[in-house]
């Protein structure tokens, strides 16, 4: 008996690792459907990607793991991070940051933050999004973290989590490292995640802006990706220089319900640079659209949780689900299917409860994770008493 106790426990094991096997690669990327062959559109680019935001589908790529010197667009996970610290309350917009001499000490790109300067936190994420800001960088580093090392910490930790298996960091901001080094792939896995946050283009989407206003010297932002300026849709996302790495963009553009981010390192310089990004863009948009599935917010069902406290969980759209198609595909067939996990309290917020599988006719096109929106605490020995009498009521 214990024997066959101990191959049902192991059967049991393997079968939840499996679904979460399946969750985790939800979040890898995907090749494009029908993918014709695809003419080289960035051939001056040391690597380059071209991703579908909402999807991860690749309809490009040139050496996209190879390891390479990311510059400032480091600053994508940086961003990452302070984004995720306003979801999770630990800090506010309109919260001061104070700038150590440290962060003032920062060379290259900058706000010129003196010692003992105090900026909001949105007013520091301008200076990093817009000007590329090294000092507003670290400054907001030390606000979350402490200290640039802890900040630097919770980069590799979150690249880790994001399956980044060519990125390091060794600062917040890509000044030269010997061991700092990112790829187009996992740049455009981190502008993805990144755009989660669809406030984020508020900030990346600006072309000029100011800081200190009310000051004898207000300091005049001017956005470093000139394609928020020149290309229709553009909203993002950072620019990338050192004379290691060369001229290095990560960029968003939307039009309809289609999001794109292309990604470029090692350019010559800025007009290459810009001309192979728009050539990335104009090839995604004449040839592919986005057909959405659940905007964010909609309801997408609901679940049962056995013996919680709280005995249904709402679920909604974190962010738009959407597929990719090319156009001319046809969107007859499409459907979409929930599949939930058994869930028992307690369950914590953001565990993954199941998936969200997206099919034309018999063919299945994407998954995506789902996970629980809020955490659900085991319910007291009486409430569920109570709701067994209930049922008994109910049933006579």
């Amino acid at each position: 008996m214990q024997q066959l106790l101990k191959r049902c426990l192991a059967a049991g094991t393997a079968a939840i690792l499996g679904f979460s096997t399946a969750l985790s690669a939800a979040y890898a990327v995907e090749s494009a459907p029908n993918q014709p062959a695809v003419p080289d559109l960035a051939p001056n680019a040391k690597s380059a990607v071209l991703m579908d935001a909402a999807t991860g589908t690749i309809f490009y790529e040139k050496n996209g793991n190879e390891r390479l010197p990311p510059a400032s667009i480091t600053k994508i996970m940086t961003m990452i991070l302070v984004m995720e610290a306003l979801d999770q309350g630990k800090i506010r917009l309109d919260e001061k940051v104070r700038t150590s001499e440290y962060a003032a000490s920062m060379g290259g790109s900058q706000i010129f933050l003196e010692p003992g300067e105090e900026m909001t936190v949105e007013e520091m994420l301008k200076g990093v999004a817009l000007a590329s800001g090294n000092d507003a960088s670290v400054a907001l580093a030390e606000k979350i973290a402490g200290s640039e090392e802890g900040f630097v910490q919770m980069m590799n930790a979150k690249a880790a989590q994001l399956g980044l298996k060519n990125t390091r960091f060794q600062n917040t901001n890509g000044l030269p490292a010997a061991e700092h080094y990112s790829s187009a792939l996992d740049i455009a896995v981190m502008s993805r995640e990144l755009l989660k946050h669809e406030e984020i283009t508020k900030y990346t989407g600006l072309y000029q802006d100011y800081l200190r206003k009310d000051t004898e010297k207000p300091f005049w932002l001017v956005n470093t990706n000139k394609l928020v300026r020149f290309y229709p849709g553009a909203d993002g996302l950072k620019t990338g220089y050192t004379s290691e790495a060369k001229f290095c963009l990560t960029a968003t553009a939307k039009r309809d319900h289609l999001r794109i981010i292309a990604v470029v390192m090692g350019e010559p310089d800025t007009k290459t640079r810009n001309a192979e990004v728009t050539k990335l863009f104009d090839y995604a948009f004449s040839q592919y659209e986005s057909v959405p599935i659940f905007e964010t917010g909609q309801t997408i069902g609901e679940v049962r949780v056995e013996k919680g406290k709280q005995p249904v969980l709402q679920l909604a759209a974190k962010h738009p689900y959407s597929v990719v198609m090319k156009k001319g595909e046809g969107k007859d067939g499409l459907r979409h299917e929930l599949e939930i996990l058994p869930l028992k309290a307690p369950v914590q917020h953001g565990q993954p409860i199941g998936k969200l599988k997206v099919y034309k006719d018999e063919r299945l096109l994407i998954e995506f994770p789902i996970e629980s929106p809020a955490a659900v605490e085991r319910a007291g020995w009486w409430t569920l008493f109570g709701r067994t009498v209930k049922k008994l009521i109910l049933v006579d």
